[in-house]
């Protein structure tokens, strides 16, 4: 009887267990700003038109069609385990967009942008084409970083103008920057669409989606597709899988830094050192010591006293 109420109790433990983890598992939302998961969020062709509609300051109804080119993780270096996962579309037939998302602080992310839409550019033209092939380029950056210290706006946008009467050169280019850090805490009644799309990117919790989803009917497809996209098992393994590499990539920057910062710290205490020695031996000097007193006081060579009382 004890061996039986001990099997069903453990049974019972079992299936709230078990419980447990299927709550749990319908509960979780990956975070769209994970490069991994927008990519999947704009397989869906609505959400992409809602969000390009937000970006570009179109109409959603101008975006007759958008088709994805591809998307790929873009590493700088054979060793490089973080990469960036770009997802590259083609809106209208006349326009490729490449849209990016970085996490950990990249300094040369202006410089990088204008290298891979130069390059998006230059490879729409084969050998005997002429110039009028030549498609419009589209940067978008969704960066978890200030990159603009001069502006406190979480948007910019950038063209290629004459710098007093700001006559545009070329349409063909084009640079849009989000700044996620930059985001208002709390949203106000009257929000353009692309603080919005802003805000949906940069959240974590069910009920701040549930609220922007009510606010636009893009976001809410953007938001079906994080829920199916957030319970498909192998997707799932893969967005950790992706969410780790990010996360281990920011550590080990993190641990450069501070072992950097550690060194000069020492550098700066040796130089001060040296300097507060060479100040003393002057003085030393001054006041008629001699180079054998001095070295017992300073622990200076000979070499280098004698160096000090040339100058």
């Amino acid at each position: 009887m004890i061996q039986k109420q001990g099997k069903k109790t453990v049974e019972i433990m079992y299936y709230r267990k078990q419980s447990r983890k299927d709550i749990a598992m319908l509960e979780f939302l990956m975070k769209p700003r994970i490069d991994f998961a927008f990519k999947e969020i704009m397989m869906n062709e609505n959400a992409r038109t809602g969000f390009l509609s937000a970006v570009l300051k179109i109409k959603p109804e101008d975006i007759k069609k958008t088709t994805i080119l591809n998307t790929y993780l873009r590493k700088e270096h054979e060793e490089d385990k973080q990469g960036i996962l770009d997802v590259r579309i083609l809106l209208n037939d006349d326009t490729e967009i490449d849209i990016e998302i970085q996490l950990a602080e990249l300094k040369v992310w202006a410089d990088r942008s204008l290298f891979y839409i130069s390059k998006m550019y230059t490879e729409q033209i084969q050998e005997g084409q002429k110039y009028n092939v030549f498609k419009k380029c589209v940067s978008i950056s969704i960066l978890n970083f200030t990159l603009f210290k001069d502006t406190e706006a979480y948007y910019s946008c950038f063209h290629i103008r004459e710098d007093i009467r700001n006559t545009i050169l070329t349409d063909k280019m084009e640079f849009h920057v989000l700044e996620l850090t930059k985001l208002p805490e709390e949203l106000k009644e009257n929000n353009d669409d692309l603080l919005l799309w802003a805000k949906f990117i940069s959240s974590e919790r069910k009920e701040d989606f549930d609220m922007l989803a009510a606010k636009n009917p893009y976001i809410e497809s953007a938001y079906k597709q994080l829920q199916v996209i957030s319970q498909d098992k192998q997707k799932r393994l893969e967005y950790e899988a992706r969410e780790k590499a990010i996360r281990d990539y920011n550590q080990m920057m993190f641990e450069a830094k501070e072992s950097g910062r550690e060194e000069g710290i020492e550098e700066g205490i040796e130089k001060g050192i040296e300097k507060g020695k060479l100040e003393i031996t002057k003085n030393l000097i001054v006041l008629g010591y001699s180079t054998d007193e001095i070295i017992n006081i300073t622990k200076l060579t000979a070499q280098a006293i004698d160096s000090i009382r040339e100058q």
